[in-house]
């Protein structure tokens, strides 16, 4: 996909751009470092970089960066190559999806650090997203790199494996993951040592590197259908949740139909798009509240 790119005044503005907007994209439940400031803008860190987005009239305003940083990062990071209106267009010939495409246009599935990903679904799981955010700013600020500051704030990178794999699992229960602590330690020893080698698991087929995902303690289908989705390019898989799956039974199945046979419904009907059908419709069902059981 072509832009207009202009850089200036420690900012790099993309002009005319479509199928953008910052808050589908960072409250869609992908990532988890990212927050919205008072005048709408969102600030993240990824990369270990900084950085803050704004849309404004048919403008995405990146700032804290430069021309070179969003062309060998920012430019993969927010999958600015993908012709989203056109796949949008395959998906919306499912009449459902087509409302939920809508509702939720400016999506984008983000392309994520493999193991960042990794130990931030393990933290997320049976979570709530303001803990999870919470947990991962203390896991980043106590071991991971020191970046600077931006608007007053100070901004950590994500942790490496090589630093997590020597913290204690205790110490690490700090950080408010819980129970989580043995198994984002666990990960981080088998990734630092070589073990379970992520860029390997990558290249593999989707249902290979998912069995190789669920080799980690604390990963299950969920979780590590959404490493595949978010950080190893999988659009063929398809995460469930509770919402996921109240959707996909209020409009699609009976209910009480078991996650695995929504899963692979899902990767069937969608195919090589379910990744994104997953998260119109996750979007969707959330922020509408539907399928949700009346009290």
């Amino acid at each position: 996909m072509k832009y207009n790119i202009m850089e200036g005044n420690n900012k790099v503005i993309i002009e005319g751009i479509k199928d953008f907007d910052p808050v589908h994209i960072f409250e869609c439940g992908q990532c988890f470092r990212w927050n919205k400031e008072e005048d709408n803008s969102f600030t993240g860190v990824a990369f270990e970089r900084v950085l803050n987005v704004k849309s404004e009239d048919d403008k995405i305003i990146l700032s804290n960066t430069n021309l070179e940083d969003f062309n060998n990062i920012w430019y993969n990071y927010f999958d600015l190559e993908r012709d989203y209106g056109e796949m949008k267009e395959e998906l919306s010939e499912d009449e459902i999806l087509k409302e939920a495409v809508k509702f939720g246009s400016g999506i984008r599935i983000l392309k994520q650090e493999p193991f960042e990903t990794l130990i931030s679904f393990i933290i997320s799981a049976n979570n709530a997203i303001p803990r999870i955010k919470s947990s991962i700013e203390r896991l980043s600020k106590r071991y991971g790199k020191y970046i600077g500051e931006y608007n007053g704030k100070d901004y950590y990178a994500f942790p490496t494996a090589g630093a997590l794999s020597k913290v204690d699992v205790e110490e690490l229960k700090e950080t408010k993951i819980g129970f989580r602590a043995k198994y984002v330690s666990n990960a981080a020893k088998r990734v630092f040592s070589g073990e379970a080698d992520l860029n390997d698991i990558k290249t593999l087929d989707t249902d290979e590197a998912r069995e190789k995902l669920m080799e980690f303690q604390g990963v299950g289908p969920k979780v590590s259908d959404c490493i595949l989705l978010f950080s190893m390019g999988k659009y063929d898989a398809f995460p469930i949740d509770v919402w996921v799956k109240r959707i996909m039974e209020y409009f699609y199945l009976e209910e009480d139909t078991s996650m695995k046979k929504i899963q692979r419904y899902g990767e069937e009907k969608f195919k090589d798009v379910a990744g994104f059908a997953q998260q119109y419709l996750f979007y969707y069902a959330r922020e509408l509240g539907i399928g949700k059981k009346k009290k």
